[in-house]
């Protein structure tokens, strides 16, 4: 299998690609033993090549700033539902599924809070700003509006029926677009930038471990090798060598 695996790297396959490949060999030869062909699996501790922790797309500040500050949303329901989608995304870095998920029950304007169902159905509660629950409030008036209301998700399309996945990232993309050059823009880039702006400005990984909804530590971790632009402005201000005679 050694020698397999080495033949398919100098194709020039990936090591997920490769994965997938060695599953496939084992699954065949699961097959087989239970059909009495072999008696043990010869590909059953075979070594995986590493795959690698690709690190996460991120928004730059200014950017951020220039979607929220200078881009123009349409006054309409899509265009005030659209900003607070991007808005919910960056202020609380929701996943897609999350806040297609979203109900109006979700929000505690009392507590300044949102619930949040995650993955395996596990619920964390998310602060929220003030300026976000003035979008909210501007987009429920433009929402009891719609002619008819189909399902009863805080997001809405124009007729009235939940929100899919496809138009969500769509709509991510339409104004990202508009920001920023980057390759990927999409609901879970904005997730990233939430992370990675949040530890840029001090917080503690465990607070944002808590507030993403990871289920452990390591999860989180890999945002600390996402502040590179940080960490040379405090190499540049900081080292004896760098400051102006």
């Amino acid at each position: 299998m050694s020698s397999f695996i080495a033949s398919q790297s100098e194709l020039g396959l990936m090591p997920r690609s490769i994965n997938r490949k060695i599953s496939s060999i084992q699954s065949l030869f699961e097959y087989c033993i239970r059909n009495g062909l072999l008696k043990a699996n010869p590909a059953r501790n075979i070594q995986r090549p590493k795959t690698g922790v690709g690190l996460p797309s991120v928004v730059r500040e200014e950017s951020i700033q220039k979607l929220f500050n200078e881009i123009e949303f349409a006054q309409d329901f899509e265009g005030v539902r659209d900003r607070l989608i991007l808005n919910l995304f960056y202020a609380c870095g929701l996943r897609r599924e999350e806040l297609i998920t979203l109900s109006i029950d979700s929000l505690d304007a009392a507590d300044g809070s949102l619930k949040v169902l995650g993955k395996r159905n596990k619920e964390r509660i998310v602060p929220m700003a003030q300026v976000i629950f003035d979008l909210i409030s501007e987009y429920l008036v433009l929402r009891d509006e719609l002619d008819s209301i189909i399902d009863p998700n805080l997001f809405l399309t124009k007729a009235g029926k939940k929100l899919y996945p496809s138009l969500v990232y769509k709509i991510v993309k339409k104004y990202l677009s508009q920001v920023t050059s980057m390759d990927k823009k999409s609901p879970h880039v904005l997730r990233h930038t939430f992370a990675t702006h949040l530890l840029n400005e001090g917080a503690n990984l465990q607070s944002i471990k808590e507030l993403l909804g990871h289920s452990s530590l390591s999860a989180t971790q890999v945002y600390t090798h996402t502040s590179l632009d940080k960490l040379k402005d405090v190499y540049r201000n900081a080292h004896p060598r760098n400051k102006k005679q």
